[in-house]
């Protein structure tokens, strides 16, 4: 069981509890094109059996949290059968729960009570790899060269006198080579097998028929238990080019911890993968009114490329990673919003901004590397900028509670594989996925029940600043500003979906208005700046003295006599 919630922690209790009646029947509107996504890192969001780890049981208990915050929908990470070398992207079957996160039965409730509480539930889907330990993977380690079972991953011969040499020179993106060798039945040093990542992830072979169909059935498992639509994690892997040949800059992926290798990536075969995906979306749409959602981790270098991946009948949507590591700086900010909107909008579809996740440091953090006070104030401000931008938003757990990155972690808590692969440091995601704080004044802060295990990564002492109940009780809190944000996006029609148009300000204040009078202005400056419209702001996320902008502060103002 839970521990008792306070009087500001939403309870945990059944979803339908909260409401008078369930959502409206009939067709519904595109959703996904101005929703704002709350991100769910399982592990880490709630404990409700005391493992130290959290669980779908906890998702559940915590959903009135998150319809309290205002989001449209929740997006979980993965929580398949897996032996969790890379906390669940190594997946050993697509089609069940592992044990840490509990049962079939709960996704079930799970996925009932977000439809009670009008929740869509996006679930993260890994079609680039699998697990080792996939049954298809140890068929293939039991199969002979050159058999069907090889075929559905990449096995090839090695290079040099006896093969002693990987295939070609591609380093994996979390570090060392991309290939490894197995031992053959006979004990002999055999083949090697392509792995982007890890050793225990090794890379589908989408060229063969079977792992397409294999995936189909496995939207529909899930399309069929409820989900609203699916998180694909690297959209633009899945391909290899067919050669496999020596890439003229071997370390990009590792040296970069991103997707760069242009013959490992964005091969123009995936986009036929992505209409057949849609396809299937469309035909359950069709069946109940209901939108389903594919929106792709895309990472690709221009917004124009990843514009590509939009076209109509391929994914709805790929998350816009560009501000993810931008420099706190207006011109740049100007430049990577203008490119979004005008080549993503071109195809149809809606920007899908995003400023923290799993995989990143936070911007509290990554804002404030010298100055923790000017990090969490800029942090502020650039979440209002993101909600005020045409399109949809996707928010990771803990950043609307104001959450700094954890750097100080000691090495032998470390979890990350980039971490146990490389030794270094460098690029690890531990320390943006520590459990969150919800109440109280030392660890667990309510995290996991009491007298259960620590949590799988420990808390710092200094959570007790950034716990759920004490956001809740802060009406200056960073929760308070999101809740409001989110409040607004529903009820003015400037807000979500629709234009966006740039007015003229000095050096280091970005200022557009959205629709017919709705403006958004921010100071990217260090000195404080003439405010661009006259009267209160609607909105803003630090205190703003009349006719006043001050350094590191968004506003909203409504229809006014603009200055500037």
């Amino acid at each position: 069981m839970l521990t008792s919630p306070t009087p500001d922690d939403p309870p945990a209790v059944p979803a339908h509890a909260l409401l008078t009646a369930p959502p409206a029947a009939g067709p519904d509107r595109p959703w996904w094109r101005d929703a704002v996504v709350y991100q769910v890192y399982l592990r880490s969001f709630q404990d409700s059996d005391g493992d130290g780890i959290g669980d779908l049981a906890g998702v559940r208990a915590r959903l009135p949290y998150l319809k309290r915050l205002g989001v449209d929908g929740v997006w979980l990470n993965p929580f398949y059968a897996s032996p969790q070398h890379d906390h669940g992207y190594d997946v050993a079957d697509h089609c069940a729960v592992d044990p840490l996160f509990g049962t079939l039965d709960d996704f079930d409730l799970l996925a009932e009570d977000c439809r009670l509480l009008g929740l869509r539930l996006i679930l993260d889907i890994v079609p680039n790899h699998c697990s080792r330990e996939h049954p298809w993977f140890e068929a293939a380690l039991r199969a002979a060269p050159g058999s069907p079972e090889r075929a559905f991953f990449h096995f090839a011969d090695g290079r040099g006198e006896s093969g002693e040499l990987p295939p070609n020179n591609w380093r994996a993106m979390f570090g060392g080579p991309a290939w490894t060798r197995i031992r053959e039945a006979d004990g002999s040093w055999g083949q090697w097998y392509l792995h982007l990542f890890t050793p225990e992830q090794p890379d589908l072979n989408w060229r063969r028929p079977e792992v397409a169909s294999e995936f189909e059935r496995i939207l529909r498992f899930w399309l069929d238990r409820g989900a609203d639509g699916f998180r694909i994690d690297v959209a633009a892997g899945l391909f290899k080019h067919p050669e496999l040949p020596d890439s003229p800059d071997p370390e990009a992926d590792e040296r970069t911890r991103d997707s760069v290798n242009p013959l490992a990536w964005n091969q123009p075969e995936v986009h036929g993968i992505w209409r057949r995906w849609r396809a299937v979306c469309e035909e359950y749409t069709a069946r109940d009114g209901r939108q389903r959602l594919l929106v792709g981790e895309a990472s690709v270098p221009t917004a124009a490329e990843q514009a590509a991946y939009l076209r109509p009948d391929e994914l709805h949507q790929a998350f816009f990673f560009h501000l993810l590591h931008a420099p706190w700086d207006a011109a740049h900010w100007h430049r990577v919003i203008d490119a979004a909107v005008h080549d993503i909008a071109a195809t149809g579809s809606t920007v899908t901004w995003v400023l923290n996740n799993h995989d990143q440091v936070r911007t509290t953090s990554r804002f404030g590397a010298t100055d923790p006070l000017a990090g969490a104030a800029r942090a502020r401000a650039a979440a209002l900028l993101m909600l005020a931008l045409p399109g949809a938003a996707y928010l990771y757990q803990g950043e609307e509670l104001g959450l700094p990155e954890v750097d100080d972690l000691p090495d032998e808590v470390l979890t990350d594989p980039i971490y146990h692969r490389t030794g270094s440091r460098t690029g690890i995601r531990d320390g943006c996925r520590i459990p969150m704080p919800w109440s109280g004044h030392e660890p667990p802060f309510g995290f996991a029940p009491d007298g259960g295990k620590e949590p799988w990564l420990p808390q710092p002492a200094h959570f007790a600043a950034h716990t759920a109940e004490r956001a809740l009780a802060d009406t200056g809190s960073a929760w308070h500003l999101y809740r409001e944000a989110l409040h607004l996006r529903r009820v003015l029609p400037q807000l979500g979906e629709g234009t966006l148009r740039w007015i003229d300000t000095p050096p280091g204040v970005l200022a557009f208005v959205r629709g017919d009078g709705l403006l958004c202005a921010v100071n990217f400056g260090d000195e404080p700046a003439l405010a661009p419209v006259d009267g209160e702001p609607l909105l803003a996320s630090g205190p703003c003295p009349p006719c006043t902008l001050p350094a590191g502060t968004a506003a909203w103002w409504t229809a006014g006599a603009a200055r500037l």
